[in-house]
């Protein structure tokens, strides 16, 4: 019995394969493909790129601390010597007041042709270029009171129908000054060093539908002639009018204060 169990045992033994040591790139071996058991292809996630968004348009803008909201320009009171550049240009309102700036240059409102009101009260302007309103084709309402300005503006938009112009150095008032200004409805002069030989006969003839003119606190010693008849209110209180006479108020069949 025992020498057959040990024929059975040699037989196996010589019929078994050689003892092979494996190496370390055998075993790299069995993981390529063809060697061993098939190994599924590692595949490698995609290299995410980012989106590339759209460049925004141009615009709208807002001016540096100003404020823009419904086509209103908010920027008062930021201590600004020069109008902000890249105004919206749907811009109806601009509030300039309560700043420093000095002078109005050409082309400071371009492109603001929707421009229905502009407040620059309280500034130290000296100087308006002779077109920096030319764009303003639906300015109504112009607010320049408290100013250092010795004329008044040259090519007001003839759109206009409110002019602020009080506290400031005006001491003539031309028969041009307020040529074409066929829409003017209130006129508003008062505490500027006019004098009666300061205002020319017929400066406010063009003025067709003006209905409120104040020239108060003043120098001038009479009432000025050529006065619309369109004319409701007349303030002439605070000069030096010492008479008042019938062909004085000639003409003013609308006048009522």
């Amino acid at each position: 019995m025992k020498s057959a169990c040990l024929s059975l045992l040699l037989v196996s033994v010589c019929w078994a394969l050689p003892f092979r040591q494996s190496g370390f790139m055998d075993f790299m071996m069995e993981d390529e493909p063809g060697s061993g058991s098939p190994m599924p292809p590692t595949r490698k996630p995609p290299i995410q790129t980012p989106p590339v968004l759209p460049e925004e348009p141009d615009g709208p803008f807002c001016p540096f601390r100003c404020q823009c909201h419904l086509r209103v320009a908010q920027c008062s009171d930021l201590g600004l010597k020069n109008v902000p550049e890249k105004i919206p240009l749907d811009t109806t309102l601009l509030d300039l007041q309560n700043n420093k700036i000095s002078e109005i240059k050409e082309n400071d409102f371009k492109g603001l042709k929707g421009l229905q009101t502009l407040i620059l009260v309280n500034n130290k302007i000296t100087m308006i270029h002779a077109k920096a309103f030319s764009a303003l084709i639906n300015l109504e309402r112009l607010y320049l009171s408290k100013n250092l300005l010795k004329d008044v503006p040259a090519n007001i938009p003839k759109s206009l129908q409110e002019l602020r112009i009080h506290e400031n150095q005006i001491n003539k008032i031309k028969k041009s000054s307020f040529a074409g200004m066929a829409n003017v409805i209130v006129m508003e002069l008062g505490s500027n060093p006019l004098s009666s030989s300061g205002v020319d006969n017929g400066a406010f003839a063009d003025l067709k539908r003006v209905s409120y003119i104040r020239i108060a606190d003043t120098n001038i010693t009479s009432i000025p002639k050529g006065l619309p008849s369109s004319l409701f209110e007349l303030h002439l209180d605070g000069n030096k009018i010492t008479k008042v006479t019938a062909g004085s108020l000639k003409g003013l069949k609308n006048l009522k204060k």
